[in-house]
């Protein structure tokens, strides 16, 4: 046999197989309609709670890093996130394209479903400062997931920490917002804006605008998302209710009105 040749003799799965768990991801996809589409929606729809857990993963190591003032490590980490969103938008790619017939073929196999309800893109809407209480009745049924929303919901956001690190750097931020209940959605502050005004006015080189640089990559990235979000249910079922009971098209277009990370953009005016 040639030294070259891979080891193919395992006892038992393979390390690959270990490691990944290949089997166990290939095999989560139940359809529940002869519909072939129903398997890419599915498919899709799973690949982008991967992508929700790879970046929920990243802005909690960025906060966490926020925290000890290691800037690097949390724009390291933001930039990373960047990637991994680009990634996740483009999972809008295989649904973008369907007719109203061709999503209502397998609609009836969603019942109540929604994305709405996904537990790890309601981590990552925290992380980013969108908290709303209610948005954990859904999960009342699963005590892990409920548990691990409902920490998040009491932990600062990740913008929170970034507020803070403002702070300590001699920025002017008042205890009304150092001290803001963090379970509570976060409002813009003129104060921040003029923080990062003074950020931006300043050394472009820095480590606070590049940290500012990287969250609004962040920022922009989300927004694409909410947008391609909408323009793929717009296209898949006009203006009709939503799965789950959902406002459909008019929630989502409220959606992406709103912008994260407020104060990085209306500072751009200012400087």
């Amino acid at each position: 046999m040639s030294h070259d040749a891979p080891n193919l003799d395992f006892e038992g799965s393979t390390p690959y197989e270990d490691y990944v768990k290949a089997d166990v991801l290939t095999h989560l996809q139940h359809t529940l309609s002869d519909d072939p589409g129903e398997m890419v929606f599915l498919v899709t729809t799973q690949v982008m709670e991967l992508w929700f857990t790879v970046i929920v993963h990243e802005w909690e190591t960025a906060s966490r890093a926020l925290r000890e003032d290691r800037v690097q490590v949390a724009t390291d980490a933001l930039k990373r996130s960047v990637r991994e969103l680009e990634a996740l938008n483009a999972s809008w790619t295989p649904l973008g394209q369907l007719t109203p017939a061709q999503f209502n073929s397998y609609r009836s196999a969603l019942g109540e479903g929604s994305g709405f309800q996904s537990a790890m893109y309601r981590r990552l809407e925290f992380l980013l400062g969108d908290k709303s209480a209610s948005m954990l009745v859904p999960h009342r049924g699963a005590p892990r997931v409920h548990a691990e929303l409902e920490k998040a919901l009491h932990e600062p956001s990740l913008y929170d920490e970034v507020v803070r690190l403002l702070a300590r750097r001699g920025h002017g931020i008042p205890d009304a917002v150092l001290r803001r209940d963090v379970t509570r959605r976060y409002e813009a502050a003129p104060e921040v804006e003029a923080a990062w005004t003074a950020v931006y006015s300043g050394d472009q080189n820095g480590e606070l605008a590049r940290l500012g640089e990287a969250l609004t990559d962040v920022a922009e990235l989300v927004w694409r998302w909410r947008n391609d979000h909408l323009v793929a249910t717009r296209r898949a079922m006009g203006s009709k209710t939503g799965t789950g009971g959902s406002a459909g098209v008019a929630w989502l277009e409220k959606r992406a009105r709103n912008n994260v990370f407020p104060e990085l953009w209306t500072a751009r005016s200012h400087v």
